[in-house]
């Protein structure tokens, strides 16, 4: 079984700065790609920022030049600095990854996080 355990969110001011952390455990192979989601209330849930396991990353438009996505591979870890963050970021963010349990798994699975609440006060 995989788990992915996020932590770091928080409330901040507008301005202000949180990074994420999501680790994932359990029986893990290889990890593709990981990345960030966030819903707010009443929203449906959107991308934030994906990365590669080669390292190549994108970003939502709205969070360019003010989130960094980054992965630690040796510790089955995703970030997210998160910069100069607005009201407007304020939602549960949730990381995700497409994962290899075994060596003879054909295709990855799609894991979740729980989620971490970031509030942004204006």
């Amino acid at each position: 079984q995989v788990q992915l355990v996020e932590s770091g969110g928080g409330l901040v001011q507008a301005g202000g700065s949180l990074r994420l952390s999501c680790a994932a455990s359990g029986s893990i192979f290889e990890i593709n790609a990981m990345g960030w989601y966030r819903q707010a209330p009443g929203k449906q849930r959107e991308l934030v920022a994906v990365i590669t396991s080669g390292g190549n990353t994108n970003y939502v438009d709205s969070v360019k030049g003010r989130f960094t996505i980054s992965r630690d591979n040796a510790k089955n870890t995703v970030y997210l600095q998160m910069d100069s963050l607005k009201p407007e970021d304020t939602a549960v963010y949730y990381c995700n990854a497409d994962i290899f349990e075994t060596y003879y798994a054909n295709y990855p699975h799609h894991y979740w996080g729980q989620g971490t609440q970031v509030t942004v006060s204006s």
